[in-house]
C-alpha cells in the first residue's frame, strides 16, 4: 500500500483531533475555576422559535443592520428613478431628487407610515446625515477638480459679464422675493437679512456638474457657444460659493460687523491654500507625468489635503463643503492626473455616498405642508421668480453682449439648471435654523422644475430657430445618390477593424461613398476639462487606419445618456445605407435591476456567443445576440452588419452559407466585395434552393460576367474543418444566424469573423 498518497489526510485528521482534544480538556478544566455566585446564567421563558424571533427582531434594529438596510434601498430606489429619468432625456440627478422625496414623508411617509417608522426611525437619521455629509465633501471635491483654471483664465473675459449678471441680477431678485414672504415663512428669531441672504443664494446657484453633462449630451462643448457657456458656470460655481461662505458667516456671527473677522480667516484661508498648498501639490503631481497610476502615498496625501481643508473652513465657520471645493479646485491642473484621482473618488461618492443626502433631503422635506392654494401660488411665484432671474437675466446679458438670440436663450436655459448645487444651499439654510420646513419644501420643488425644465426648454429654442437651410441640407441629404455606411464602435481597437471591412464594401466607388465613423460615449464617463482628450484617444485608431487605407473618413462623436437611443436616432436621420457595429456587452443589457446597477445580469451573456465563434464553449443562453445588440436590430430603419470579430484583416476569401430563399440579399453584399476587393466569393446552397430558383441563378450569372473566377457554387452537405479555416469572412443572414445557434453547430468555431447581416 503506498502511504505517500495519504500523508496529507492522515496529517489533516490527525491535527483535528489532537487539538481538538486539547480544546476540550482545558475548557473542563476551566469550568472548574469558576466562581459560582458571581456567573449569571441566562434563562428562556418562551420557545426556541420564541427566541430566535426576538433574537431576529434586536438584530434587525441594531444600528448598523439599520443603516445597511437604508443604504441599500436608497440605492436601488435612486438608480430606478436615475434610469426612467434617462429614458424620458433627463439628467439622472432629476430621479436621484425625486427618489429621496419618494423615501421621505411626502409619499412612503404619508401612505406606508409604518415602515417610514421601522426603516427611517429618527434615531437613525444621525448617522444617515453623516455619511451623506461625508458624499458631499467628496462630491465638492470632484467639482473643485473638474474646474479647468486654465480655461478660465484664457476665456474669462468672454464670460464673465454673463456670469456675474447671472448671479447679481436673481440675488437681487431674491432680495427682493424675501421682503413679500419673509413675515410669513421666515423661523422666529431669525434676522431678515440672514434670512434673505439665503433666498438670494438660492435663487442664483447653477449645477455647474449636471450643466456640464447637458454640454456633452448636446453635442456643445466644441462650439462657441459651449465654451461661453461652460465657462460662465464655473465662474459663476467659485463666485456662487464664495458668496455663500461670506452669507454663512454672516449668518452665523449675526450681522456683517460680527462677520468680519470670520471673512478675513477666509480669506487668508484662501491665499494660503492658493500660495502654499497649491504649489507644493504641483511639485507631488508632476512625479505622478506619464505615470498611469498613483501611489498609495500620493492619494494619502491628497486626501489628507482634502479632509484638513474640509476641517479648517468647518472650523472658521463657512462650512467644510467649501473646504472640499477649494481642495479639488487647486489641485494639480494635469489632465491626466485628475482623471486617475476623479476615478478614483467618484465612484464611492457618486454611487454610494450622494444618493444618501437625497433621501436625506427628501426625509427633510414634506410636500404636504404646502396643503393650501395660496402656498401653491407663493412656490409657483418663487419659481418665477428663479426663472425670471437667472434664465431671462443670462440671456438678455448674452443678446447685449452681442450673442444672437438663439444662443442667448440657450445659455439662459442652461444657466437655469440648478441641481444637486440648489440642495447644498437649501440643507445648509435649513440646517442653520435660516429656513423653515415649508419654505424649504418650495424651494426644493423649485430646483426640481428649473432642472427638469433645462431639457424642454433647449429643445423648444431649437426647434424655434430651426432655419431652412438646415431643411434644405437635409433635403440635398436624401437626393444623394452615395453610398453611405455609418460603423459605431465602444473602443478604439474595434472602430479600427470596422473601417478595415467597410473600406472592402466601398473601395473602388472613389467620390460616389461615404464612410462616418461615430462613438457614442455615456456621459459619465468624462468630465467637463478631458472630453477632447478622450475623444482624441478613442478614434486614434480609426484616423490611423484611414490613413494606411488612404481613406477619407468623416469622424463623430456624442456623449449620450441612452447609447441605444442616440445610435438608432442618428442611424435612420442620417439616410445611411449600411451600419456596421460590433458584437459585444451593453452597459443597458440584462435584466431591470442590472439595468438599474448598469452591470450584466446573466440573462443575457454574449460572452459566451464570443468564445462560441473563438472555440471556447458553447452556447445555452436564449438570444444570440446581446441585449444592445437586439435593441439596434429592432429599431434600426436600413441594413445592420453585426462584426463577430476573430482577429479579421481583410475580407479576401468570403463564405456566404444560404439556409432560406430569405438569405438572397446576401449575394448584393457579396457583389459589392467582389466589385471593390476583388473578393472570392464561396456560396453554400444549404437548403438546394438555388439549383431551383431561376432569378437567383440569373444574379450569379451577371456576378459571374463581370468578374469571372470569383464566384464559387458549393452544393456539399458536410463542411470541412480545413475548408473554413481558410476563409477570411462568413456572411450570414440575422435569422440564419439564429438557427445555427440554436442548432449548436461545430462550424461556428472554425470561422475566423462573422459578419451577421440584417435586412429590415
Amino acid at each position: 500500500m503506498n502511504l505517500g498518497k495519504y500523508r496529507n489526510l492522515i496529517f489533516y485528521i490527525t491535527t483535528i483531533a489532537v487539538f481538538s482534544c486539547l480544546m476540550y480538556f482545558f475548557i473542563i478544566e476551566g469550568q472548574t475555576l469558576e466562581v459560582k455566585e458571581n456567573i449569571v446564567t441566562k434563562t428562556s421563558t418562551g420557545s426556541t422559535w420564541d427566541n430566535f424571533l426576538e433574537s431576529f427582531k434586536t438584530n434587525l434594529h441594531h444600528p448598523l443592520a439599520l443603516l445597511l438596510a437604508q443604504i441599500v434601498t436608497i440605492i436601488l430606489t435612486a438608480r430606478l428613478f436615475g434610469w426612467i429619468c434617462m429614458k424620458i432625456k433627463q439628467p439622472s440627478v432629476i430621479g436621484e431628487m425625486i427618489a429621496g422625496i419618494v423615501l421621505g414623508p411626502s409619499l412612503v411617509g404619508m401612505y406606508f407610515p409604518e415602515f417610514s417608522a421601522f426603516l427611517f426611525p429618527k434615531e437613525s437619521l444621525g448617522n444617515l446625515q453623516f455619511l451623506s455629509q461625508i458624499g458631499l465633501i467628496l462630491f465638492m471635491y470632484i467639482v473643485g477638480m473638474e474646474l479647468d483654471l486654465s480655461v478660465l483664465r484664457k476665456k474669462a473675459h468672454d464670460a464673465v459679464v454673463i456670469s456675474h449678471a447671472s448671479i447679481i441680477i436673481p440675488f437681487a431678485l431674491g432680495i427682493g422675493l424675501s421682503y413679500f414672504i419673509y413675515q410669513e415663512f421666515s423661523p422666529d428669531g431669525i434676522q431678515f437679512t440672514s434670512f434673505a441672504l439665503f433666498i438670494a443664494i438660492s435663487m442664483s446657484i447653477t449645477a455647474f456638474p449636471v450643466l456640464a453633462r447637458i454640454v456633452q449630451e448636446r453635442n456643445l462643448q466644441k462650439t462657441k457657444l459651449g465654451t461661453i457657456v461652460i465657462t460662465c458656470a464655473a465662474a459663476d460655481d467659485i463666485t456662487a460659493w464664495c458668496i455663500l461662505a461670506a452669507v454663512i458667516a454672516i449668518v452665523k456671527a449675526g450681522s456683517f460687523a460680527s462677520s468680519i473677522y470670520v471673512i478675513i480667516m477666509a480669506i487668508a484661508y484662501v491665499f494660503l491654500m492658493i500660495k502654499i498648498v497649491r504649489p507644493f501639490l504641483k511639485r507631488i503631481g508632476d512625479l505622478q507625468a506619464g505615470k498611469n497610476t498613483i501611489s498609495k502615498p500620493m492619494v494619502a496625501i491628497f486626501f489628507l489635503t482634502l479632509i484638513l481643508s474640509s476641517y479648517v473652513t468647518e472650523v472658521i465657520g463657512i462650512h467644510a463643503l467649501f473646504g472640499a471645493f477649494m481642495a479639488g479646485a487647486i489641485m494639480p491642473e494635469n489632465t491626466k492626473f485628475r482623471t486617475l484621482f476623479i476615478d478614483k473618488v467618484e465612484d464611492v461618492a457618486l454611487v454610494l455616498l450622494l444618493p444618501l443626502f437625497f433621501v436625506f433631503t427628501g426625509l427633510r422635506t414634506q410636500i404636504g405642508l404646502l396643503n393650501d392654494s395660496h402656498l401653491w401660488m407663493t412656490a409657483g411665484f418663487i419659481i418665477l421668480t428663479a426663472v425670471v432671474g437667472k434664465f431671462a437675466g443670462s440671456a438678455l446679458t448674452a443678446k447685449f453682449v452681442g450673442i444672437n438670440w438663439k444662443e442667448s436663450l440657450t445659455i439662459g436655459a442652461l444657466m437655469n439648471t440648478r441641481g444637486l448645487m440648489e440642495l447644498i444651499v437649501l440643507n445648509i439654510g435649513y440646517d442653520l435654523g435660516v429656513l423653515g420646513p415649508e419654505i424649504f419644501a418650495m424651494l426644493v420643488i423649485m430646483a426640481l422644475f428649473t432642472t427638469f425644465m433645462t431639457g424642454p426648454a433647449l429643445d423648444f429654442i431649437n426647434f424655434i430657430f430651426k432655419s431652412k437651410k438646415d431643411e434644405d441640407e437635409l433635403i440635398h441629404d436624401k437626393n444623394d445618390s452615395k453610398y453611405r455606411v455609418l460603423l459605431s464602435f465602444d473602443k478604439p481597437e474595434s472602430g479600427s477593424t470596422l473601417l478595415k471591412l467597410a473600406h472592402d464594401f466601398t473601395n473602388k466607388m472613389n467620390g460616389n461613398k461615404s464612410i462616418t465613423a461615430m462613438n457614442i460615449a455615456p456621459v459619465d464617463e468624462m468630465h467637463a476639462y478631458d472630453i477632447d482628450e478622450y475623444e482624441d484617444s478613442q478614434f486614434q485608431n480609426v484616423i490611423e487606419t484611414s490613413h494606411e487605407l488612404n481613406l477619407e473618413v468623416t469622424t463623430l462623436f456624442k456623449a449620450s445618456t441612452d447609447i441605444e437611443n442616440d445610435l438608432t436616432s442618428i442611424t435612420n436621420k442620417g439616410n445611411y445605407d449600411l451600419l456596421l457595429i460590433m458584437l459585444g456587452k451593453s452597459m443597458y443589457e440584462g435584466s431591470l435591476l442590472g439595468r438599474l446597477l448598469g452591470f450584466t445580469t446573466k440573462i443575457i451573456n454574449p460572452e459566451k456567443l464570443l468564445n462560441t465563434v473563438k472555440g471556447k464553449g458553447n452556447i445555452f443562453n436564449n438570444s444570440p445576440f446581446d441585449d444592445f445588440t437586439l435593441q439596434i436590430l429592432d429599431k434600426a430603419h436600413i441594413p445592420v452588419g453585426v462584426l463577430v470579430e476573430k482577429d479579421f484583416t481583410v475580407a479576401d476569401k468570403v463564405f456566404v452559407p444560404i439556409f432560406n430563399l430569405s438569405d438572397f440579399y446576401l449575394l448584393e453584399y457579396a457583389k459589392r466585395l467582389i466589385n471593390n476587393n476583388n473578393s472570392q466569393i464561396i456560396i453554400l446552397d444549404a437548403a438546394g434552393q438555388i439549383r431551383n430558383n431561376i432569378e437567383v441563378k440569373e444574379l450569379i450569372r451577371s456576378i459571374e460576367q463581370v468578374a469571372p473566377n470569383h464566384i464559387t457554387l458549393y452544393n456539399e452537405k458536410k463542411i470541412e474543418k480545413e475548408f473554413l479555416n481558410s476563409q477570411d469572412l462568413m456572411l450570414i443572414s440575422s435569422k440564419s444566424w439564429k438557427n445555427l445557434i440554436d442548432t449548436k453547430s461545430l462550424w461556428l468555431s472554425d470561422i475566423p469573423s462573422t459578419l451577421i447581416i440584417s435586412n429590415p
